[in-house]
């Protein structure tokens, strides 16, 4: 190993997580697997890491005293998810190493900051304007124009937070509707493909990509990543060369995951940015050599990254709460484990709703068309042995 880069300490390293959501379950086994400690902090919310870690710190974000206990314990800390205040994350940063940076995050948990640091990057994405009341709105809906999509800044989640504008509306009525005091419009995008880069950026500044993923969304959430993406390899190349400049732009360490819209006329355009692990990189956890949760350990602790070869084309099945039968029994896993090639990842969490990831599937597949076949017949059995007219 390089001088440039730390050690392993197991007897003397804790790793905190600020979140206990099923990323940071699945940071939180490959933790344990190294022999390391954990802690996790849930922000007071159910948390499916707390079952694995060896300590839970269950108190609110602003709690003050949690912060102290947080990094009493910690000595060194990553996030699970994004949507933490700043302050908080800064009030870590002082006391501990916390990667990504709170400045980092800051960026890719606002939407108008990730739009704003694009623009001065030159990085392309969608056209957009800040909005703060309806006459705005309504000017930017003249500016930008129609169809397009009126977003809140922050806190906006599997399609939540979005307003789609065809054309014809009140601006006065829409934004009253809305519900939140800023936010962003952006241009309707008519894609061929959405696709996602995870980009790992280690302590010395070096980054690495992953095959970009091909991804499928059912009621605005992801369903499918089909791995490698069904595109021409200068696309693929374009795709990971954008991402990571944007990793070296935020000065970034850890894993990155960048999602992007492949216009019809083969313009790349950036989405959104996800500053930890990622839903469309759980296909790395059995088709790469080293998963994106390794990954992102790896370089929380100073360590270098590790292979991120894709040794088998993959389908990355999203289980959501709709699969789940009514009586409140689990699906029939029975038809996964006769297909052989498909590897099951439950996250633990005891109450299934409709729009709720409780797990995912990765199909392996000789081929990419191969898997998906494969990974939709499986939908298509659990979604009707729940009732659902649309599994044919």
């Amino acid at each position: 190993m390089s001088g440039r880069f730390a050690k392993l300490d197991s007897a003397t390293c804790v790793v905190g997580v600020i979140g206990g959501g099923q990323l940071g379950r699945m940071l939180v086994l490959v933790a344990r697997r190294m022999g390391l400690r954990t802690v996790v902090w849930t922000g007071g919310r159910e948390a499916p890491a707390a079952a694995v870690a060896d300590e839970v710190i269950d108190l609110s974000f602003d709690d003050p005293a949690a912060v102290a206990r947080f990094c009493g314990v910690a000595t060194v800390a990553t996030v699970e998810f994004e949507n933490i205040p700043v302050t908080i994350l800064e009030a870590v940063a002082d006391r501990i190493p916390l990667h990504p940076s709170p400045q980092a995050i800051g960026v890719c948990q606002h939407r108008m900051n990730e739009k704003r640091f694009l623009r001065e990057h030159g990085i392309p994405c969608a056209p957009f304007a800040e909005v703060g009341d309806a006459v705005e709105l309504a000017s930017a809906m003249r500016g930008i124009g129609t169809p397009s999509v009126l977003k809140t800044t922050s806190f906006g989640y599997d399609g939540s937070g979005q307003v789609k504008l065809e054309g014809g509306e009140d601006a006065a009525a829409v934004w009253s509707a809305f519900g939140s005091p800023q936010g962003v419009l952006e241009a309707w995008i008519p894609f061929e493909k959405e696709l996602s880069v995870m980009v790992m950026r280690d302590a010395t500044g070096a980054s690495v990509t992953y095959e970009p993923s091909e991804n499928r969304h059912r009621g605005h959430i992801l369903d499918v990543s089909i791995v490698p993406a069904r595109i021409p390899q200068s696309i693929a190349g374009e795709a990971r060369a954008i991402a990571c400049r944007i990793a070296a732009a935020l000065d970034y360490r850890g894993i990155l995951g960048v999602e992007f819209f492949l216009t019809r006329d083969g313009a790349l355009l950036v989405n959104e940015m996800a500053p930890r692990p990622h839903n469309s990189g759980h296909f790395t956890m059995d088709a790469c050599e080293t998963s994106q949760f390794d990954q992102q350990l790896r370089l929380v602790l100073g360590l270098p990254a590790g292979s991120v070869r894709l040794h088998t084309p993959v389908v990355m099945l999203n289980l959501l709460g709709d699969l789940w039968p009514r009586d409140g029994a689990e699906p029939d896993w029975s038809p996964l484990f006769a297909d052989g090639r498909a590897v099951l990842h439950l996250y633990g969490k005891t109450r299934a709703h409709e729009r709720r990831k409780m797990g995912h599937v990765n199909v392996l597949g000789d081929d990419v068309g191969d898997a998906l076949r494969r990974a939709e017949q499986l939908k298509r059995a659990w979604l009707g042995a729940a009732g659902h007219a649309d599994a044919s």
